[in-house]
């Protein structure tokens, strides 16, 4: 059994190499990931077997911790990471909200550019999961969805700030 894939698709008013250096550099990163487009910690590694370690502050006062291992890095059009939830050490942790959610997921991200505008397509799905996770992936497109649209959001945001 394999997850139904969570797919996005946004286009920015940016070109492709803005956009790649913003989703690949720590001191860009920081400025819009993730749903609350702010992170407290963030240091990336980009090379095939390297990290991108984040945490992003919560509401609460804790941090939740996240990484994306990169499995395949084509600058400036193509990336794929193997997503975890992440304790501060780097470790594999499991989500702290929803304990049956994918150890792993797989993240595909390219960038095309067509006059001067950059689309990003995500392509997103369970990894080296059970039954069980996988229908709790499959069941939380709907609020994947929402979360990527703050991301998104953030992002366009952060790249219009960037070409001021």
């Amino acid at each position: 059994m394999t997850s139904k894939p969570f797919i996005l698709t946004r286009t920015f008013n940016a070109p492709r190499k803005l956009v790649w250096e913003t989703m690949t550099q720590a001191e860009h990163l920081k400025h819009w990931m993730g749903p609350t487009g702010k992170l407290s910690h963030a240091t990336v590694d980009l090379r095939p077997g390297g990290l991108f370690h984040y945490g992003m502050a919560m509401p609460d006062g804790t941090t939740m911790w996240g990484k994306w291992l990169f499995k395949e890095i084509v600058p400036p059009e193509k990336l794929v990471v193997l997503v975890s939830f992440s304790d501060e050490n780097k470790g594999d942790t499991r989500h702290p909200m929803a304990p049956v959610w994918p150890l792993q997921t797989l993240s595909t991200t390219t960038l095309t550019e067509k006059d001067g505008k950059t689309t990003l397509h995500l392509h997103w799905t369970a990894y080296n999961a059970t039954a069980e996770e996988q229908a709790v992936f499959d069941s939380m497109h709907d609020s994947m969805t929402q979360g990527w649209t703050g991301t998104m959001n953030a992002l366009e945001t952060y790249l219009k700030e960037r070409q001021a």
